[in-house]
């Protein structure tokens, strides 16, 4: 049984991977409030904000972590003349500096279990859209952050991937599909014809966690119906 932190499992893609993994695994739901969902499946919780409070701060993680899922992001959607410095800067910390400050306080236990990391971009880190200039910047920064420290770790090994989600249907992209002609409008988008949904999220995830993915790091994996690579 291996051990598994998902850190902004309350909800959404994080809640979907924990429900996922356990109770195979088990896992240590990080989450900013107590989730229902969780409780009522046993799974074991968290109660801080990643990022901002230590995480090990009278919490007992177990020697060694086999894998670890950074699941907090944001959509701060603005015409670029609207985005303030403030904007960069917030997104920048979710995205990036959370990641890095929970990496950095679990890496001991994670090179004690050899372990694997994923992290969660953004297809906007890819593909050019309108109005995503500060979240593709702070995506990209995800991105080049995995790479880096899948070279710095592979002699442990450790490995790092990203999965990059184009729009799924999760509590973050509300306001974009809170219509059906929103979201037909957004399926037909892709060339598969369809939005992402959280298992598609959590299987990849549950994937690049497993033996099965052993060969894999340093990876960035457009999960993403087609969009990032095909015009049809």
């Amino acid at each position: 049984m291996k051990n598994i932190v998902i850190i902004g499992a309350g909800k959404g893609i994080g809640l979907a991977i924990a429900s996922a993994l356990h109770p195979e695994n088990q896992v240590i739901a990080i989450t900013k409030t107590p989730s229902e969902d969780l409780t009522k499946q046993g799974i074991s919780t968290i109660l801080l904000e990643a990022g901002k409070q230590n995480l090990q701060a009278g919490n007992d993680f177990p020697e060694a972590i086999h894998g670890l899922v950074y699941c907090p992001g944001s959509i701060t959607l603005k015409p670029f003349h609207r985005l303030r410095e403030e904007d960069f800067l917030n997104d920048f910390r979710q995205n990036v500096l959370g990641a890095v400050q929970c990496i950095q306080e679990l890496l001991p236990r994670l090179k004690q279990g050899k372990a694997s990391v994923v992290l969660f971009s953004s297809v906007a880190a890819r593909v050019g859209m309108p109005f995503h200039a500060s979240i593709a910047c702070s995506k990209s920064g995800l991105e080049a952050l995995a790479k880096s420290l899948a070279a710095e770790y592979a002699s442990i090994p450790i490995r790092f991937n990203v999965i990059a989600p184009s729009l799924s249907d999760t509590s973050l992209a509300q306001n974009l599909l809170n219509t059906p002609e929103k979201q037909d409008s957004a399926a037909k988008r892709h060339p598969l014809q369809r939005i992402g949904t959280v298992q598609d999220s959590a299987a990849l995830a549950q994937f690049l966690l497993s033996e099965n993915s052993s060969w894999i790091t340093g990876q960035v994996i457009g999960l993403d119906g087609g969009l990032g690579n095909l015009k049809v």
